[in-house]
This record gives structure tokens, C-alpha cells and sequence, in this order.
């Protein structure tokens, strides 16, 4: 583990601040819990002043409406417990699976109203009439920390996300610059991405969460549009590099060298593009579009190279394009530059949608198992007369709801065990040891600083950030301070023993429900990808390009984090921008087709209909198998019948043909009868087709 930083001491000592005013702010006015406000810094604190604010409001948001709810399910069911109990845990779970469905941080409302019904109500059935007290303290407590965290973060020394937004979206560029580089020059080009380069969209998809923050944050919410045009235009990238390395692939693995002007290009791009974060929104786009433009009018339609080769040149054009719009936007957002008249200036307006796929079935199932277990553990503690049977109850809501939406939750549930038994280590050496020998809130400050102080210097690394925000919230919730010293050892015991109990069965619960893991959801990931293409091909979907292409750079997205952990070999060879550029080619075959001769489009409709067959017989094999050769024949005799078109929707067709060969037959050798296409040789190809 690294030495913690300047930057690691300054977020500790700033929540360390906050969480003191909010326990000496809670103490002032005789609240009944004041720790909880101290927890409830350490709950929001985060080292940018932006994801501070979001998650304070988001809190306090789930925590009044999980208030509400038990002020007025408590008095209503207090007479019947198993119904109660069923009411928690349907309430908890439903808006868990609602919190899923949201993968920004304002998940947090739905997940914190879940489980904070068991936290207030719960406590309260022995004694209903204080369950309005309750739930008003609990309410006032926590938006006191919040305040104070979210006050703290912005006044003193404030992080702005659209600074660690620019560094993202720099070290991505730079990624990118690599890749393309490799592309360009020649030993990057291969049909087949690679798993380090398909990462790109899961690092993509990831920036989902910053940029919902960039509201929240004082320095950036003029970004934020910036934002997400930058966002679609990155993913938008993605299957573009993917498409020119398979082109160049192919040129280069035929007979005839790449011309010597087209070699040139090429390392220029490879120039410019190779600079990553680096590279300057100038004139250099300008320079290598006119260029690229010049060889698209001097490439004449003479054979399957030739085609092949203007199928590059257009991926290549559209990359310089999309490149200079990223680093257009990358520049606003690093400035925070608002400009209202920005929009016409982009050179691309095809990109990827905001469009997200979600597994309901899966989550629905996570969030079941999630209903079943409270309900248990209810069950249990109703028929077990437990007296702190409330809080086994909340504990187990707690540990199943915060990890439910992973595929293995197991491990991580056992290191909040873990973590628990150290907080209650810890809070049991203040409550027995330290505490009854001080007096005073300043000595209360000075017992508090060295522990807190070194769990605040592990939040902000995110391999330590939960353990450290356990050991922090549970260890104020244990030590349970008031405003005057009592302490009960019994009193401890039987709580800890509930606390660590309800760890324990959500625990030994998600093992029980939950056995399967990454490669499930893999498998399950890829097989709605088929079903998404065989739908599209069959003229089921006919959504656009960036709905279709959004659900699939999602869907990798989500995908690759999974195929790093597993060892599935069939899982492995899944390419999913070849995925995205077969989807763009058959909708564009689906757009054009209606606009051929009739020969030529039934022989289109042949192919549509082989494509969506051959994704449904790996849906029913449930594995990656090969297409038939069949359908490569199909997609052959379609070429020789579009090439006889002399109209532009021929030549739109033919270079959608061209991309679906090369994404289902990247190795086959080229038509061996094939007849050159004779219409307008200066309509370029259709930037749509991938």
C-alpha cells in the first residue's frame, strides 16, 4: 500500500472536522443519538465537493422517506408481526430493485429508504407510540452530518469533479491514442478486439457516475451537457477503431500492397491520434479530412479491395471527426467553458445513445432473495422472542441490500463481517477503557483523532473505501455516544451479538440463494446480445443506430469487468464491437432495401433472414457457434445483385454487405466471383455502415 498522499491527510483531517461539528452540533441540542450524525459524515464524505453534495441530498432524501414510511406502516401493522415483517421486507427489496435500475448515485434514495424502514420501525414495535420521536431524531441526526460534511467539502480546500472528470476522460484519450495507434501502423489491425481495448467501454460507461455528480458541484454544472455529447462520442469511437482495424486487416492480408498515399495518411492520423490526452483541438483535423477526402476521390470501384479500401477511408474520416469533437469537448469541460452557440460546431452527429440494458430477470431475482431473507430473519426473531432481535433484523436488511446488485456478494458480505467484529473491538476499548478516564469535549476530540484519522485516510482508495467506511460509521454507531457517560456491558454484548448474527445469516443467506456468480450474468449478458441481433435482423427492432448501439456498448460495458474474473474460453472469444458494427449494417441494410430493384432486395431479405436464423441457433445452443457457410454464400450472391444498382441506395447496401461479411467471415477469402460494382463512383460510402 502506497504512503497516503497530501491530498488523503487533507480529506481525513476536513471529515474528521465535519464529523466533530456534527457530534458536538447533535450533543448541543440533547438529540437522542447524536453519534449517528457523526456517522452520517462518514457515510457522504468523499474527497470531491460534488459527489459530497449528491449523496448528501440523496441521503437525506432515502432517510425521510424510509421515515415517513415507518411513521405510518408501524401504527397500522403493529398488532400483527409476521404481516409487519412482510411489509418490511417487500418494501425493502422493492426499492432495491428500484435503486438497481439506477446506476447513478441517485440509486442511494431508493436503496437508504429501503433498509431504513427496518432501522427505524423495526426498534420500535415493543413501544409504537415513539416510533414519530424515533424516526424525527434519526431524520434531524443525519441531516446534521450531512450539512456539516457537505459545508466542510465545499468551504474548505473543495475538489471539483470536473477536474477528476478531465483526468478521466485524459487518461481514456490516451488509451484510445494507443490503440489507434497500433491500428494505424499497422500491428493493431486484426478482425478480433482484444480484451484490453474492449475495456474502453466498461471505462466509458463508468464515467455515468461522475457525470451525475457535476450538478452538485458548484465549479462544474455548466459541463454537464458537455458531458454526455463527449460521452456518446467516446463509445461512438470504440466500434469505429474496431471497424478500420478489420479493414485494414483486410487490405493488408490481399495480394496488392496499401498505396503509398494511403500508407502516408495513415501514419499521420497515427500521429495526431498516438498524442492521446495530449493532442490540441486545432487545424490539424481540418488538414487530415482534406487529405482523406482527396483519396476517397481518386479511389475508383474496381474490384473487392477497392471497395474495401474506401470502406476504410470512410471509417478513417469519420474517426478524424469524432477525435477532434473529444478533444473540443474535453477542452470545455477541463475550462468549464459554457458556450451557448457549441452544438453546430461538431464535425459528427452520429453517436452512441444514452440507451443502458438491464437484466430484469436477474434483478428481480437479487432483490427476491433479498424480500425472502428479511422475512426469515423477521420469522426467526418473532418466534424467538429475542429481545434484540430488531437489530439482527436491521443488520441483515443492511449487509443484503448493499451488495445485492453483485454477482457475488458472498466475499464482500464476509469482509463486512469481518470489519464489523473490528469496530466492535474497537468501540468496546472507548466505551470500557477510554472513555470512562476523560472529561470535557476537547479530550473527547483528542481519543477520537488518531482512529478516525486513519480511516479516513483509507476511504478515498477504493480497494479500501468500504472497509474503511465500515470501520468508521459502525465504529461511532457502537460507541454510541450520549451526552453522559453510561455503560452497560450486557447491554453492549447482546447488541454486538445481534449486529454480527444479522452479518452472520446474510451471509450463510447469499450463499444459500445467491451460489452462482460473474459467469452466469456473462453468459446471460451475451445471449440478450444474440437475441438483441436476431430481433434487429429480423425487423422486430427497428430502433436507430445509437439505441441500438448504446444497448450493446452497454451491455460490453458491463461484460468485460466479468470476463476478467472468470475463465470461460468461449466467454472470452465474445467480441462485442463486431457485434455493434453487424448491428449498424443490418439496419442499414433494413433502411436501404425497399429503395432496390426487386432482385436485388429479396436477395437482401435472404441474407437478413440468414443472419437472424444464425443468431437464433446459438440462442438455442446456447454457445458461440460458427455461422453456416450458407450464409456467407447468401451475403455473396446479394453483393452481385446490389452491384448491378446504379443508384446511391446500391452503393449504401453494398458497403453494409461488405461490413457484414467481414464481421461474420473475417477469414474467408473475398467472392470469388465477384463483379465489380458500376454506379457513381464519386457518391462516397455510407458513413452508417460499420
Amino acid at each position: 500500500m502506497s504512503i497516503p498522499s497530501w491530498r488523503d491527510w487533507l480529506f481525513s483531517v476536513k471529515a474528521f472536522i465535519a464529523a466533530i461539528m456534527a457530534l458536538f452540533i447533535a450533543l448541543s441540542l440533547d438529540l437522542p443519538r447524536p453519534y449517528w450524525a457523526m456517522a452520517a459524515v462518514y457515510v457522504v464524505a468523499n474527497p470531491l465537493a460534488g459527489a459530497t453534495s449528491s449523496k448528501g441530498l440523496y441521503r437525506a432524501l432515502g432517510t425521510l422517506i424510509g421515515a415517513t414510511a415507518s411513521v405510518i406502516l408501524v401504527p397500522l401493522f403493529v398488532n400483527a408481526p409476521e404481516l409487519l415483517s412482510v411489509v418490511v421486507a417487500l418494501w425493502t427489496g422493492t426499492l432495491l430493485f428500484i435503486s438497481m435500475l439506477d446506476r447513478t448515485s441517485r440509486s442511494y434514495v431508493f436503496m437508504l429508504a429501503g433498509y431504513s424502514l427496518p432501522l427505524i420501525a423495526l426498534p420500535t414495535v415493543g413501544a409504537p407510540e415513539t416510533v414519530f420521536d424515533v424516526a424525527l431524531s434519526r431524520s434531524e441526526e443525519i441531516i446534521i452530518g450531512i450539512v456539516c460534511a457537505s459545508i466542510v467539502s465545499a468551504i474548505v480546500f473543495p475538489s471539483s469533479v470536473g477536474t477528476t472528470l478531465g483526468q478521466r476522460i485524459g487518461s481514456w484519450l490516451d488509451d484510445a491514442g494507443t490503440w489507434a495507434d497500433e491500428i494505424l501502423r499497422g500491428e493493431g489491425a486484426s478482425p478480433a478486439t482484444p480484451l484490453k481495448r474492449q475495456k474502453l467501454a466498461s471505462d466509458v460507461t463508468g464515467l455515468d457516475l461522475v457525470i451525475s455528480q457535476l450538478k452538485y458541484d458548484a465549479g462544474s454544472r455548466d459541463i454537464v451537457r458537455h458531458s454526455r455529447e463527449l460521452r456518446g462520442r467516446l463509445l461512438m469511437l470504440l466500434p469505429l477503431f474496431s471497424s478500420l482495424a478489420d479493414r485494414l486487416h483486410a487490405l493488408k492480408a490481399g495480394e496488392k500492397p496499401l498505396p503509398q498515399e494511403l500508407v502516408a495518411v495513415l501514419n499521420d492520423v497515427a500521429d495526431w491520434l498516438g498524442q492521446g490526452g495530449r493532442g490540441k483541438a486545432d487545424d490539424t483535423a481540418n488538414i487530415l479530412s482534406k487529405k482523406i477526402e482527396e483519396l476517397q476521390q481518386n479511389d475508383i470501384d474496381l474490384g473487392w479491395d477497392d471497395l474495401v479500401r474506401s470502406s476504410a477511408l470512410d471509417r478513417l474520416k469519420e474517426i478524424v471527426d469524432l477525435w477532434q469533437d473529444c478533444l473540443t469537448l474535453r477542452d470545455q469541460i477541463v475550462s468549464g467553458q459554457q458556450v451557448g452557440t457549441w452544438r453546430p460546431a461538431f464535425r459528427h452527429r452520429n453517436v452512441v445513445g444514452h440507451i443502458r440494458h438491464f437484466d430484469y430477470a436477474l434483478l428481480a431475482f437479487s432483490a427476491s432473495a433479498v424480500v425472502v431473507g428479511i422475512a426469515v430473519a423477521c420469522v426467526f426473531w418473532i418466534y424467538s422472542g429475542w429481545q434484540d432481535g430488531a437489530g439482527f433484523v436491521t443488520m441483515a436488511a443492511v449487509a443484503c441490500s448493499f451488495f445485492a446488485a453483485l454477482d457475488r456478494p458472498a466475499p464482500f458480505i464476509t469482509s463486512m463481517f469481518v470489519w464489523c467484529a473490528v469496530s466492535l473491538i474497537i468501540a468496546s476499548v472507548y466505551i470500557f477503557g477510554v472513555l470512562p478516564s476523560i472529561s470535557g469535549f476537547e479530550m473527547l476530540v483528542l481519543v477520537f483523532a488518531p482512529p478516525f484519522l486513519v480511516m479516513g485516510l483509507l476511504i478515498p482508495r477504493p480497494q479500501t473505501n468500504m472497509l474503511a467506511m465500515l470501520l468508521a460509521v459502525n465504529g461511532a454507531t457502537f460507541i454510541a455516544l450520549q451526552d453522559r457517560y453510561t455503560a452497560d456491558f450486557g447491554a453492549f454484548a447482546n447488541s454486538a451479538v445481534a449486529a454480527l448474527a444479522g452479518v452472520g445469516f446474510a451471509l450463510v443467506w447469499t450463499l444459500l440463494t445467491r451460489p452462482f456468480g460473474a459467469e452466469f450474468a456473462a453468459w446471460r449478458l451475451v445471449r440478450a446480445g444474440w437475441t438483441d441481433l436476431a430481433e434487429t435482423a429480423a425487423g422486430i427492432r427497428r430502433a436507430d443506430h445509437e439505441r441500438l448501439s448504446g444497448r450493446i456498448l452497454d451491455r460490453l460495458g458491463q461484460l468485460v469487468p466479468r470476463l476478467a474474473s472468470i475463465e470461460d474460453r468461449e466467454l472470452k472469444k465474445v467480441d462485442g464491437y463486431a457485434d455493434v458494427r453487424l448491428g449498424f449494417n443490418v439496419l442499414m441494410l433494413q433502411k436501404e432495401r425497399g429503395q432496390l430493384k426487386p432482385a436485388a432486395s429479396a436477395s437482401v431479405s435472404e441474407v437478413l433472414i440468414g443472419v437472424s436464423d444464425f443468431y437464433r441457433s446459438r440462442l438455442k445452443a446456447k454457445r458461440a457457434v460458427d455461422p453456416s457457410d450458407d450464409l456467407r454464400v447468401s451475403i455473396d450472391r446479394s453483393l452481385e445483385a446490389v452491384a448491378r444498382e446504379r443508384r446511391h441506395a446500391g452503393r449504401a447496401s453494398l458497403d453494409a454487405l461488405v461490413g457484414l461479411r467481414r464481421a461474420l467471415f473475417p477469414h474467408a477469402e473475398p467472392p470469388a466471383s465477384w463483379r465489380p460494382p458500376v454506379s457513381d463512383t464519386t457518391q462516397p460510402l455510407s458513413i452508417a455502415a460499420e
